[in-house]
């Protein structure tokens, strides 16, 4: 081992110290598995999807050994325990954000459908030909499509945020962008691709001395850094849950207690109702109007009990062990011969985005999977990006709470190798 690289880790050992990394491993039962001929998963894919703890594999056994029943709408037993634990999550998410009452909470299958109710349920009421949506370069299509889909049905114009070579925003395009016909800003906090945190707080109080409504694509910053949305002022924040250690098909999308009676419902059914005729139907008070038909109940089981978990660790500890291991990465990644990084920027996450010379990214990650290390590759649901980045397509590392330095030497060794096998000596 170089003297550079002894350097790298022991700095990362001494900002990390008290940090129970084995003990936390062990919590997740999925990182004990063996891939490809018994190697050691090495899961480095966490901007997609995060591992979950045990707590939360047993919350979610427990509602249904326990609990299972509709919430709601019945008097018995199980019903009043479903009804306590799911009503109870949402007070968990209310606590974790700093949402000021359980009741500015809905429960969403994640950040796509969070987006798109509030595109329906208030951008079709409030948004309307010749106004103006702010979006920026470096979004997911999550928070891309639903609005397309808005300005073409209303009238409105897109307009966006350019990016900087580094992977930041260009603030001073965005205050010029803003004006009197923009009605909505919707900014993703963190970048999937790049680990770009974008200054949110700043944003917001600059739209709303426009008169401007201000959504947070949240689904990569609330699994890693605290987030306050009444710090941030906001008036809508989305996130999902399985980016945060608990199940697929739960998340949450915050509203600003004073915009909510703008919003209507963005699907009908039963549970969102107060009253229904054969002509017309009157709507339950939120956040229950918001919410039709039967949830995910073990999805918010499992969501607190992530919660729970993530608090119990610390959110601050999290953020500064990923600070520490993707600082580590980053030295360790310019090592490989080669090897491009996409975004500079200093305040970031842990998603990094590469390309290996001349090889394909989906190349790299089937290979580099033969070594038991798990990265992703393609346009991660953010196209615009990679044409702004003059790539199609780049391969993708994402660290968590659980990861470790060993794992990343273990991609720096796969990828060395992938170079090594595909004749690259650039």
């Amino acid at each position: 081992m170089g003297r550079m690289k002894v350097k790298m880790k022991r700095d990362f050992e001494e900002t990390v110290a008290g940090f129970d990394i084995d003990a936390i491993r062990a919590d997740f039962p999925i990182l004990s598995e063996r891939v490809h001929g018994e190697k050691p998963l090495v899961y480095l894919d966490n901007a997609a999807t995060t591992q979950k703890p045990a707590c939360v594999l047993t919350a979610i056994e427990k509602y249904y050994r326990t609990a299972n029943s509709n919430v709601h709408r019945a008097l018995h037993e199980l019903a009043a325990r479903a009804t306590e634990g799911y009503e109870g999550a949402r007070a968990s998410v209310a606590r974790f954000i700093g949402a000021p009452t359980p009741e500015s909470i809905v429960f969403t299958r994640g950040t796509t459908e969070s987006i798109n109710l509030v595109a329906h349920g208030w951008g079709r009421g409030n948004i309307g030909r010749g106004d103006e949506i702010l979006l920026t370069e470096m979004e997911h299509h999550s928070n891309l499509v639903p609005w397309q889909m808005l300005a073409r049905a209303v009238g409105a114009e897109l307009r966006f945020v350019p990016m900087l070579d580094d992977g930041t925003l260009d603030l001073d395009a965005y205050a010029k962008l803003l004006g009197p016909r923009t009605k909505l800003v919707a900014v993703t906090q963190m970048s999937n691709v790049l680990g770009t945190i974008n200054p949110i707080k700043s944003m917001v109080a600059q739209a709303r001395a426009q008169g401007a409504l201000f959504l947070v694509d949240a689904a990569q910053s609330v699994p890693h850094m605290a987030v306050d949305v009444q710090d941030l002022d906001c008036d809508f924040l989305a996130f999902s849950g399985h980016k945060m250690c608990a199940p697929t098909g739960i998340g949450a999308l915050y509203i600003r207690p004073s915009v909510v009676d703008r919003l209507e419902p963005f699907m009908g059914g039963g549970e969102m109702i107060l009253k229904v005729q054969l002509e017309e139907s009157t709507w339950a008070e939120p956040p229950h109007r918001f919410e039709a038909g039967t949830p995910n109940i073990a999805g918010a089981f499992g969501l607190a009990a992530a919660i729970d978990y993530l608090e119990s660790v610390g959110m601050d500890r999290i953020r500064d062990h990923e600070q520490a291991l993707t600082a580590y990465a980053l030295d360790r990644l310019r090592e490989v011969p080669g090897l491009t990084l996409f975004g500079t920027a200093r305040e970031r996450g842990g998603a990094i985005s590469f390309a290996l010379g001349d090889v394909h990214p989906h190349d790299v990650a089937q290979f580099v999977d033969r070594e038991g290390v798990a990265i992703r590759a393609g346009h991660h649901c953010a196209q615009p990006l990679m044409r702004r980045l003059g790539v199609h397509a780049t391969s993708r590392a994402s660290l968590y709470l659980y990861n470790t330095e060993a794992e990343v030497d273990a991609l720096v060794a796969a990828l060395r190798k992938t170079l090594e096998f595909f004749g690259d000596d650039t």
